[in-house]
């Protein structure tokens, strides 16, 4: 088992993995680097282990999918995640990898957004995707995350053996973060200074189809985790549109005594039986999901004790 693991995933890098291989070796010398090259078409692979760097491919494309690799691979007292662009300094690695290892924090959240990000960044259209996601995670689980997307995090051992990744793109960070919140974790927020890319650098992040899928990982993983809180919501809805078919239909009933537009009504009985059935299932899979946030704790706390064992052995 390595003391501290550096995880770097890459997708043609190749004019800035060498000085983030470096500079994580330099402030971090006790660690392992691992670079996951995500088929590159450059010379990504062959640069990082020029560097000093333990390379390994995933030919699954997507960040998910070198997140979930790098996982279940790699055995770690603490891991440090950070994108291989070069526009995470590697000077706060030691504080991000500190609290790990001695303040038992589960997940460190490099926070770009409360520094230089909003001034380093060029891409409008990334910030306003950074400050709706942040909004609409801390509002729905009630969080204080000050960065949901950012790639510069550390974790423990507990958290990267029991975290189960579903994402297979950039939608990863922000499983994440609400994974983080509804297992009630224990997070951490360090301040970084952001970078932008250097010329020649380009981002793999497409604003719009990457920003979609972001959106709709919070929006499905809020059914899963908040299931009663979701449909009981829907439920009000479906009961309003059977209010709005209704009405008009009750108000010819009481005037004279007919029904005359009957397609309404059928249409408003079927909107008021949906609602009723979205809230009832909302409440049976709300219990499901409280008995899975149970089996949780219990797998939680077995991975802590397996924990202490292969950190007096460091053997696995």
């Amino acid at each position: 088992m390595d003391k501290i693991a550096v995880l770097i995933p890459c997708y043609n890098e190749s004019k800035t993995i060498k000085k983030v291989v470096e500079d994580f070796k330099r402030e971090l010398p006790e660690a392992v680097i691992y670079v996951y090259d995500n088929n590159s078409t450059d010379y990504t692979a062959q640069i990082a282990k020029d560097a000093g760097a333990v390379v390994k491919c995933e030919k699954r494309q997507g960040k998910g999918n070198v997140v979930r690799s790098m996982f279940r691979q790699i055995d770690a007292k603490c891991y440090i995640m950070v994108d291989g662009d070069d526009t995470y300094p590697a000077e706060y690695a030691r504080g991000m990898t500190d609290a790990v290892l001695n303040d038992n924090v589960d997940m460190v959240v490099g926070d770009r957004l409360s520094s230089t990000y909003f001034t380093e960044n060029k891409r409008l259209f990334h910030n306003f995707g950074n400050k709706i996601v942040k909004f609409l995670v801390n509002i729905i689980y009630r969080g204080k995350i000050t960065d949901i997307m950012t790639g510069y995090r550390a974790f423990s051992y507990c958290f990267v053996k029991t975290f189960p990744v579903l994402s297979k793109g950039f939608e990863i960070e922000t499983e994440m973060t609400i994974h983080s919140l509804d297992k009630n974790l224990h997070l951490k927020n360090i301040i970084i200074e952001y970078r932008d890319r250097p010329d020649g650098s380009e981002s793999k992040l497409n604003t719009y189809s990457d920003g979609f899928k972001v959106i709709k990982k919070i929006i499905l993983l809020y059914k899963n985790y908040k299931p009663f809180s979701f449909f009981t919501s829907l439920s009000a809805i479906l009961f309003l549109i059977g209010i709005v078919f209704v009405v008009p239909v009750l108000v010819d009933y009481f005037t004279t005594g007919l029904v005359p537009k009957m397609p309404s009504f059928i249409a408003s009985i079927f909107f008021f039986l949906c609602a009723i059935q979205a809230f009832f299932g909302g409440l049976i899979l709300d219990t499901i999901a409280k008995k899975d946030k149970q089996d949780f704790e219990i797998k939680y706390t077995e991975f802590m004790d397996k924990y202490k064992i292969l950190s007096k052995t460091d053997k696995i």
